[in-house]
């Protein structure tokens, strides 16, 4: 059998990438978000480099309004480098 990133077995029904209403980290990857709104109880609104926005628990990581965090599974795991981040229709690394 053939092993996903990192080792794992690929889950069966799992889309080849997001679609519809399904969490922005569908896999076994982590994706930088930028942080836009910060709510209570360590839970941040987010913006996704399509342009999107969700939910995110930031209670791992010491971010902030603005600041771009990797996110696996509705969860901010580490800070990143803001050029690490394009949303959709940027030329540029930072905003």
């Amino acid at each position: 059998m053939l092993l996903g990133p990192i080792g794992i077995r690929p889950t069966a029904g799992v889309p080849a990438h997001c679609e519809g209403d399904v969490c922005i980290t569908c896999s076994d990857e982590a994706v930088p978000v930028r942080i836009t709104e910060l709510r209570p109880d360590e839970i941040a609104l987010v913006e996704t480099e399509a342009g999107t926005f969700e939910e995110v628990s930031i209670a791992l990581v010491d971010a902030g309004l603005g600041d771009v965090v990797l996110v696996h599974a509705k969860e901010a795991i580490v800070w990143v480098d803001t050029s690490a981040f394009q949303p959709a229709g940027s030329a540029g690394g930072s905003r």
